[in-house]
């Protein structure tokens, strides 16, 4: 849409795709999950992300309400990650993944491959910039330097997946009618939970309780990734491999280098969201 002289307005799937020229894949599939999912992060985050620096500084820190930062938090780097995870907000998706795909078909240049590769990675449904980064850890193909999670069978990895209880269930959950679950597996059983901040206040931790209890009566196994294991590529292999295990695939690499790649890919897909590399 034309505004005035030197001035258009575009669809967020076109803006998308003018944002990603000659950027990496990991940065441009962060910024599509953010449209695709059901958060937004703050429009202060936006120059420093996409000038490959962090946000927010961790010596720029105001007061801090609970789910910014609770209990031991010694550094400024650990606060400013904390705050960083938690500060988005909840709003509509801003596209879908068909708008997505239309102005690909335009992109014919290579200046834009990544954003046409970005697209096959992506899914709808994020909640926030933590699951959209555990989902392309472990869903990405493993010659990008994810886990393979996506190639499982039955859709891979499913965001925000709601499992409704039976009887014995919502009893064992003391009433809880169903669970939404953060990335959920179906040909695992497993439901992959990100811990945050928001989830070691004590009301959460009952919450938590009552909820797992719940699928563990459905059948369902329930792992749970907190802030540190999202930084531990050893820890996100086992999960990967459990995943694998419990879907009866085998996890094997067929890649050279592949720890080189999981790192850089890690890092690249923190820089997406304005976290320093780790």
């Amino acid at each position: 849409m034309h505004i005035e002289a030197d001035i258009y307005a575009t669809s967020p799937a076109m803006t998308a795709m003018l944002c990603s020229k000659n950027e990496s894949v990991a940065k441009t599939l962060m910024l599509l999950m953010e449209l695709l999912g059901t958060y937004s992060l703050p429009p202060e985050a936006t120059y420093p992300i996409a000038y490959d620096d962090t946000w927010p500084e961790a010596n720029s820190f105001e007061t801090m309400d609970d789910l910014d930062c609770q209990g031991d938090q010694p550094t400024p780097e650990k606060q400013a990650e904390t705050r960083y995870e938690q500060a988005h907000y909840k709003c509509e998706p801003a596209t879908t993944i068909e708008e997505l795909e239309a102005v690909a078909r335009f992109a014919k240049s290579s200046s834009y491959a990544s954003f046409r590769t970005a697209i096959k990675l992506a899914r709808a449904g994020s909640a926030s910039p933590a699951e959209s980064l555990m989902f392309a850890v472990l869903g990405a193909p493993m010659r990008f330097g994810g886990f393979g999670c996506c190639s499982l069978p039955m859709g891979g990895l499913l965001l925000n997946y709601r499992i409704d209880f039976d009887t014995l269930a919502v009893n064992m959950s003391s009433g809880i009618p169903y669970a939404i679950c953060d990335l959920y597996c179906p040909a695992a059983g497993v439901d992959n939970e990100y811990n945050g901040i928001g989830h070691e206040l004590q009301n959460a931790r009952i919450h938590d309780g009552n909820r797992n209890n719940g699928l563990k009566a459905m059948g369902i196994h329930v792992l749970v990734i907190n802030r540190d294991q999202m930084k531990d590529l050893v820890a996100l292999e086992a999960f990967a491999q459990t995943m694998h295990r419990l879907a009866g695939v085998r996890f094997r690499y067929r890649i050279k280098g592949y720890r080189k790649r999981q790192a850089t890919w890690l890092n690249t897909l923190r820089a997406g969201i304005g976290l320093a590399p780790v």
